[in-house]
């Protein structure tokens, strides 16, 4: 599989960690942990607990995502 290839998925973030972390409920109800893209860090947009946001997944590891998007509320 290319890099390219990510599972893309909708949540809430639930609880904001330390080092730009994130806890994340899926829609599906799973639980995962998630940091920010680049993007979204060098235009400093902020996630905070109750955001609806876009998570990038790898197929080979569905524990861990990134934040792609953050929906505007």
């Amino acid at each position: 599989m290319a890099k390219e290839e990510l599972i893309e998925f909708e949540g809430t973030v639930t609880d904001v960690l330390p080092n730009q972390r994130y806890r994340v409920e899926l829609d599906n109800g799973v639980e995962v942990q998630a940091y920010t893209s680049g993007k979204m860090r060098r235009f400093r947009i902020r996630v905070v607990a109750g955001d609806k946001v876009k998570l990038e997944m790898s197929p080979y590891d569905l524990s861990k995502g990134r934040i792609s998007y953050r929906h505007k509320n």
